[in-house]
């Protein structure tokens, strides 16, 4: 048996990626990143990398089993939803321990115009009183939430191109974050942006356009996160995320 422990990381997000990289800077860590596959050329961490499903709780239960994990980080996008509920029901069956790496929800201030909603669907019924023209930067997955609003106009921002159902009148924009201040500014002003929607990501890399529509004054309707499992230890950072592997698999040698 190998005498390196072995760390899966359910990843796809900034903050597993630099949990990979510290990770990965200890010779006595073998370190695997899980990528759910959706992007069609995603930004690879440190460390070894697979992509894909497990096949459900069961597959990715038998996978930490027979790949010898000893400890599962569950860092996927808050709004990844399934695979949090398949990563605790599977860390249970295996008896591997498991932790979350959640980023904070962003939180309205002075001056914000939000509109809270549980799902894509609100979301889309809400827009008729808000506005006629739309940034819409939800992904280009759940776009046929929005594809019967006819007398609307969309911006769509996403890494990769949409498929239909989408709306009849949208234009896509394929950018990935991190997002300037100046260049969201830009983009509200350029294309007459009269209400943005977007899902409660959290972080600093697409927060941008919360600033911008702040300014002018632009409604925004901001989707909830799913539930998540109950009972799962989270925290808030990667280096959080280290401290509570360091303490679980001491090293014999000082953690980097």
């Amino acid at each position: 048996m190998s005498a390196e422990r072995h760390v899966l990381i359910l990843g796809g997000t900034t903050e597993a990626r630099r949990l990979a990289a510290e990770l990965a800077a200890d010779p006595a860590l073998r370190v695997t990143s899980s990528l759910a596959g959706r992007v069609a050329e995603p930004r690879l961490p440190a460390g070894e990398v697979r992509i894909g499903g497990f096949g459900g709780p069961g597959g990715l239960a038998r996978w930490l089993r027979e790949q010898q994990v000893d400890a599962l980080i569950d860092a996927t996008h808050p709004f990844a939803g399934t695979i949090s509920f398949n990563a605790a029901e599977a860390a249970a069956d295996a008896r591997v321990p498991l932790l979350a790496l959640r980023r904070p929800g962003w939180v309205a201030g002075p001056g914000d115009r939000w509109t809270s909603v549980a799902s894509l669907d609100e979301a889309a019924r809400a827009l008729p009183a808000l506005g006629e023209r739309v940034f819409l930067t939800t992904g280009r997955m759940g776009l046929a939430a929005f594809a019967h609003l006819e007398d609307m106009w969309f911006l769509v921002r996403s890494v990769d191109a949409p498929e239909p159902p989408v709306p009849a009148r949208m234009e896509t924009l394929l950018d990935r974050g991190p997002f300037t201040l100046d260049g969201e500014r830009s983009l509200l002003r350029r294309h007459r942006i009269d209400v943005v929607v977007t899902k409660d990501s959290g972080g600093a890399a697409t927060s941008a356009k919360l600033v911008a529509a702040r300014e002018v004054g632009v409604p925004v309707v901001v989707v909830r996160r799913p539930c998540v499992p109950r009972g799962v230890r989270e925290v808030a950072d990667p280096g959080a995320a280290a401290s509570w592997l360091r303490e679980l698999l001491p090293q014999p040698r000082p953690f980097p």
